[in-house]
């Protein structure tokens, strides 16, 4: 296959795989304008960072953060990362990209000049519209004061080892990241603070906890159960504590709000650590629409660019070999199968978007007569990015075609029985059967466990009661509750008691 085109003759962006700033500069701003003026993407003003790749390295042990607080098993992840790629073993992602305002994409300086267009395009763009326009995103982060507060918080917890010991920090942090999955409002919204309102509360805990605080309590005697030396006696604390409503679904909070032990110092800790919990929260729940939506936008744009006759057929194909590798599924029988890429899915269902908005069959019309054949791929795709998750995504979008081209099937496992049963085929019903499967696997709430606090004795021997509410009669992993629960009771100071709901009995037929 030919790869010349019609193209009219136009000066190239580059020629060679060396790049410098100015050509980076000139490659972005023809990305910029297919991004804005032909796919109409709205995105936040951007910040470009070339980084090496160990800083690479260092930025994926720490969430991807720029700025971030000192963990040992931040380090524990760099070692392993740094010894997988000296080694040859895996590959580094060519770029990171932090949800913030400007939005920040920290592009590998060992890229290519192609590589470096395709994961500007990729992060600067798809990304960054996606933060910017996803309802998740929009409700539930501050892409305004995320830098900021990961700044405070930094600057908080190294302030902290110094005043209390590397080891008593270090141990509220182990418990906090024990606890970060069950640390975040899935269904309420926490109240929003200005920046300033946030630095003034966290100014007024500062000074209570030097007027409370006085050395003469570490010589006095604990009282049995007293997992913590905190000034100020127990009655006191419980007229300050307030007690969040029961049953509350995010541990980390009541631990925060209500702990009988915790001093503030720990409590800011805790706080922290829930916020950057929550922070991330909507990542997790868009990870096949977040990479489907950036992984269209940079295969669309370097199309753009080559039809343009800003980039040569040898640039092309630098840019398919790597886009081909990022959106390869392999089978289920694959050494190297791991479940289902994201990026493949995405890319996948957002392409077949444009396809039935542009050249429906008699099925797509069947199935989406609002989109099939209205030509507006443009607008279809970023009302899709913009009011859905990966769950209601998948359960809207995906179509019969995908279904067989991925040749997805659906399986019914009963616990007492020796075979898995197929339970849905490429028909009518089994399509739906498949999407209906197959969503489900992407609702974290199938996912994680749900746990919450049930009852609290303040005033008695102080236990704390955590409720389990299985998922189709799900059990916990034995040595990992006993692990998890062992962190509750560090952040409590008092017995912890994790109880599992009984299963409905069924009905009678």
């Amino acid at each position: 296959m030919s790869l010349s085109s019609d193209k009219p003759a136009t000066k190239l962006l580059f020629e060679d795989a060396d790049w410098d700033f100015p050509t980076l500069s000139r490659v972005y701003d023809a990305i910029e304008k297919v991004a804005l003026e032909d796919l109409k993407l709205d995105v936040y003003p951007n910040q470009i960072e070339v980084i090496s790749s160990e800083q690479m390295l260092d930025a994926y042990s720490a969430h991807g953060m720029p700025l971030m607080y000192q963990h040992w098993s931040f380090g524990k992840i760099f070692a392993r990362e740094e010894t997988m790629y000296r080694k040859g073993y895996s590959a580094l992602a060519y770029e990171i990209v932090i949800n913030a305002n400007p939005c920040i994409s920290f592009l590998m300086e060992e890229n290519t000049t192609t590589m470096q267009a395709l994961v500007t395009a990729h992060a600067a763009f798809g990304h960054n519209h996606f933060f910017k326009n996803n309802y998740l995103f929009r409700q539930w982060t501050d892409a305004e004061g995320i830098l900021d507060y990961l700044n405070f918080a930094k600057l908080y917890i190294a302030k902290c080892e110094e005043s209390y010991g590397h080891e008593a920090v270090e141990e509220i942090l182990d418990s906090a990241h024990a606890l970060m999955d069950q640390g975040v409002f899935r269904y309420k919204r926490p109240p929003r603070l200005s920046r300033e309102a946030q630095t003034e509360r966290v100014r007024k805990r500062l000074e209570y906890e030097a007027e409370r605080f006085s050395d003469l309590w570490r010589t006095l005697p604990k009282s049995e159960g007293r997992a913590d030396d905190r000034s100020g006696g127990d009655d006191d604390w419980e007229e300050e504590a307030r007690m969040p409503g029961l049953p509350e679904e995010n541990i980390l909070y009541f631990l925060e709000k209500v702990s009988p032990t915790l001093r503030p110092w720990q409590r800011e800790i805790l706080r922290i650590v829930r916020n950057i919990a929550q922070y991330f929260y909507p990542q997790k729940q868009t990870k096949v629409m977040n990479e489907g939506c950036a992984t269209f936008v940079h295969h669309y744009i370097m199309h753009a660019l080559f039809e343009q006759g800003l980039i040569n057929e040898g640039s092309l194909l630098e840019f398919l070999h790597s886009h081909t590798s990022v959106v390869f599924q392999p089978g289920f029988d694959d050494p190297r199968y791991s479940g289902i890429n994201p990026y493949a899915l995405g890319f996948a269902m957002m392409t077949d978007i444009r396809r039935i908005c542009t050249e429906p069959t008699d099925e797509d019309r069947d199935w989406f007569p609002d989109l099939a054949g209205s030509q507006d791929w443009r607008g279809a795709l970023k009302e899709a990015w913009a009011n859905f998750r990966d769950e209601s995504f998948i359960q809207q979008y995906l179509s019969p075609k995908v279904i067989r081209d991925f040749r997805f099937f659906a399986l019914h496992d009963e616990e007492n029985e020796p075979v898995y049963r197929v339970s849905a085929i490429h028909n009518e019903q089994g399509y739906r059967d498949v999407r209906d499967a197959l969503a489900t696997q992407y609702d974290l709430g199938q996912i994680e466990p749900n746990i919450q606090v049930v009852a609290a004795d303040l005033k008695g021997d102080r236990t704390l009661r955590l409720k389990h509410l299985p998922n189709r009669g799900r059990p916990l992993h034995e040595g990992m509750k006993i692990q998890v629960l062992r962190h509750v009771e560090r952040l409590w100071g008092y017995n912890v008691e994790l109880a599992t709901e009984a299963a409905p009995a069924p009905e009678d037929e």
